[in-house]
């Protein structure tokens, strides 16, 4: 039987990648493979849970300044509670390979998230590989890129999924710090409704709905139907909530929601 060359690399490639599963350097591995067959600008390794998600490893940003690394601190501060991706996991956790396009609301693209943080920090478009752990947890590989991951590029991932995701699994045997870590207490939409309302602001029930939807990037339509109410009852509701928080747009609604993070974890330190 004839192996064409390109085929004898890729499996001396996956090997090299098998040979370091215990290894202190596994993902930073196996984000280099993936790398030679599609563009990856950056990563991250981690752990989603109900509540914060918890980083493995993760790629470096360029940074001019020995501030934190805001793609870490703002995202673990509460950013995440706003990810497609987290919120995917979060309602219907599954074993999966996905897309952006296939876990983002509808007005995704016209968020302050998107617009001041992931065009940023992570780029255009973003995919992940999800592994269900537990009833609670998901390892997650999630790989970034500055343009639209291709068709092709896709198709290649696919390809690739079956082994990674085994591999990802397996490597959970040697993550020992993390399975040292008990489960966070702290629920998502505790953390959320907290950060709306920090500063003594009531907000019904539904009105937090509403919320938390609007900001996540789903238009007024979708509202609407994932929570069984009118269009204009949404706007109502908008109108409400936007009124007792003094804001005035969802631009405002966003830097509020960030700065009552950031002031929580100001607190704690």
């Amino acid at each position: 039987m004839n192996q064409d060359l390109k085929e004898i690399a890729l499996h001396h490639s996956i090997g090299e990648v098998i040979a370091e599963l215990d290894q202190q350097k596994f993902w930073k591995v196996l984000v280099d493979f993936i790398s030679e067959y599609i563009p990856v600008d950056n990563w991250a390794a981690l752990i989603f849970s109900d509540g914060r998600p918890d980083f493995l490893l993760f790629s470096e940003v360029a940074k001019k300044t020995d501030d934190p690394d805001p793609l870490l601190h703002d995202y673990a501060a509460g950013l995440y509670l706003l990810d497609p991706f987290y919120i995917r996991n979060r309602d219907n956790p599954q074993s999966g390979f996905y897309q952006l396009s296939d876990v983002a609301p509808d007005h995704f693209l016209k968020t302050e998230y998107y617009d001041l943080y992931f065009t940023h920090y992570i780029g255009l478009d973003e995919v992940q590989y999800n592994v269900l752990l537990d009833s609670e947890r998901t390892l997650c590989l999630s790989l970034g890129s500055k343009k639209k991951v291709s068709a092709e590029h896709i198709s290649i991932l696919n390809t690739f999924r079956p082994w990674v995701m085994a591999l990802m699994k397996q490597r959970m045997s040697f993550e020992h710090e993390v399975s040292k870590v008990p489960l966070q207490q702290a629920r998502w939409k505790e953390n959320f409704d907290s950060a709306i309302t920090r500063g003594g602001t009531s907000l019904t029930a539904r009105e937090l709905d509403v919320i938390r939807l609007v900001l996540s990037g789903s238009s007024n339509k979708k509202v609407a139907e994932k929570l069984s109410i009118s269009i204009e009852t949404v706007k109502i509701h908008r109108r409400h909530s936007y009124a007792k928080l003094n804001v005035k747009s969802q631009y405002e609604l966003f830097t509020l929601f960030l700065n009552s993070q950031a002031t929580a974890e100001t607190t704690k330190n």
